[in-house]
């Protein structure tokens, strides 16, 4: 009987083990199912929602076959450069280079994206990189190191560089080949 009473015992330790680890099994798969539907959630909510208006713009402006003058010419200014997929065409290194500032000299690294519309302004862009890597090392040396530690002192340098290389890709070219310089890395020291 003691043998009986023991096996009872075991039995009842066993059946609270088991009862302790299905709790800890439900609350593992509850965790589990609320972390994928906030996952979902983000997801569609990030992802889900923009792609849908501008398809209905799209849809819409096809369907009806005409759109006003006014909207014509807002549309050119604003999606003028926008017609074929955007094509991103890095420089195969980063422009190294010394300015001077009031107090000190001041060594800069940029890395430079070119943001083309086509595949024929993508191969016309890296046919002629030596040549954009020269005018923008030109650009980038007449500048001043107090002028890029601001903001405005980046985006006008990126301004000067877009306007200097589509100038040499229209006289290179008779085209303006890229529509923005980017800088996907910078870092002045």
């Amino acid at each position: 009987m003691a043998d009986e009473k023991g096996k009872a015992d075991g039995n009842e330790a066993d059946l609270e083990i088991d009862g302790g680890g299905k709790k800890k099994k439900m609350m593992i798969i509850i965790i589990a199912v609320v972390v994928l539907a906030a996952g979902g959630g983000g997801y569609f909510f990030f992802m889900g929602g923009d792609s849908a208006a501008p398809a209905e713009q799209a849809t819409a402006a096809d369907s009806t076959g005409e759109s006003s003058a006014e909207d014509s010419d807002s549309g050119a200014a604003a999606q003028g450069a926008s017609v074929g997929t955007a094509l991103y065409v890095p420089m195969p290194r980063p422009f190294r280079f010394n300015v001077p500032g009031a107090a000190r000299d001041r060594f800069v690294e940029i890395r430079v994206q070119l943001l083309v519309r086509s595949a024929d302004n993508e191969e016309n862009a890296k046919m002629h990189i030596p040549l954009i890597e020269s005018t923008l090392l030109n650009v980038f040396s007449q500048a001043n190191a107090d002028d890029l530690a601001t903001s405005a002192g980046k985006e006008a340098l990126k301004q000067q560089s877009l306007a200097a290389v589509q100038m040499v890709m229209k006289d290179v070219e008779g085209s303006n080949t890229i529509e923005k310089v980017l800088f996907t890395g910078f870092v002045m020291q």
